[in-house]
């Protein structure tokens, strides 16, 4: 399969996915939850029928809490309640009065963060993530440092951060996309989903850029550097494909039957591992035939 030769097509596709993303991203924004912005988020599971999302509004309409925002949970019992910041005694006061209004329910889950601290959160996360695409980009300049004919080992280390933004991007846009249509928020459990894509991909990418700095130093610079790169993709290319379904058959899994709370952290490492895959066979090394030198 020569995938150089049609290498503006791979690129293109991915250009206009990438520009897709960012436009989602600028237009619709994320919608930062309970971890960066502060807040509560409670979920509660109810056993009688008597609870439901018209009877919690009105009950906590009458609260005197502000910002309060109910959604239905996996089941028609469960549902989740989004405010701002509580204390434990309006906590267990609130309780009391859902337990007395709506009847024998279980709490599956309370958490509480003040502004000040979400602030911390998402300044350290948003440090973590350059960090990381900092750290791997110097990595793989160094790990190719022996390869300098015909491209030198520090565009090794760029184009895998041009593929790591790539990778980040389009899922980043998709879960905007969500913000707006389904009410998905940014948390903690965002930042983790997008560290483990990059590292997937970069992983995946690795594979490839090895294979052809093996192919440039058996060659002895014999061999055309687009051909070299063309056959290496095509070694690699069963290993990559395999490897990535496997991880996506568990995913789909997870999505379709795991627990909800986390259904949009799996749906993103698998849009995240879907688009990583397409990128480190038909945008990372193809990438590098742009910087060979016209000679």
């Amino acid at each position: 399969m020569n995938i150089i030769k049609y290498k503006y097509i791979f690129i293109g596709f991915s250009t206009i996915l990438t520009i897709a993303a960012v436009v989602g991203i600028v237009f619709f924004g994320f919608k930062q939850g309970i971890d960066f912005a502060g807040g509560t988020l409670w979920q509660l599971r109810f056993s009688s029928e008597s609870a439901t999302l018209d009877g919690l509004n009105g009950f906590l309409a009458t609260q005197s809490l502000e910002d309060v925002l109910v959604r239905q949970g996996a089941t028609p019992k469960e549902f989740s309640i989004r405010t701002k910041e509580i204390g434990e005694e309006r906590h267990q006061e609130l309780l009391r009065q859902l337990n007395s209004q709506f009847g024998e329910m279980e709490e599956l889950s309370f958490a509480s963060i003040g502004p000040a601290i979400g602030y911390e959160l998402r300044n350290r996360a948003l440090l973590a993530f350059f960090l990381v695409l900092l750290g791997i980009s110097l990595y793989i300049a160094f790990a190719f440092r022996k390869v300098s004919y015909p491209v030198s080992s520090w565009k090794y280390g760029f184009i895998t951060l041009v593929t790591l933004f790539h990778d980040a991007l389009i899922p980043a846009g998709a879960f905007a996309i969500l913000g707006q249509l389904r009410g998905a928020e940014v948390d903690t459990n965002f930042i983790v989903a997008i560290l483990v894509v990059m590292g997937f991909s970069v992983h995946d990418t690795i594979v490839v850029f090895d294979r052809i700095r093996e192919n440039l130093l058996l060659s002895k610079h014999k061999e055309n550097f687009s051909e070299i790169v063309n056959a290496s993709v095509n070694q690699t290319f069963a290993r990559s494909v395999n490897t990535s379904l496997t991880l996506v058959l568990v995913l789909v899994a997870l999505y379709l039957f795991g627990a909800h709370n986390l259904s949009y952290f799996t749906l993103l490492i698998l849009v995240g591992t879907i688009t990583g895959t397409y990128s480190s066979i038909f945008v990372a090394s193809p990438l590098l035939t742009f910087f060979k030198p016209k000679y």
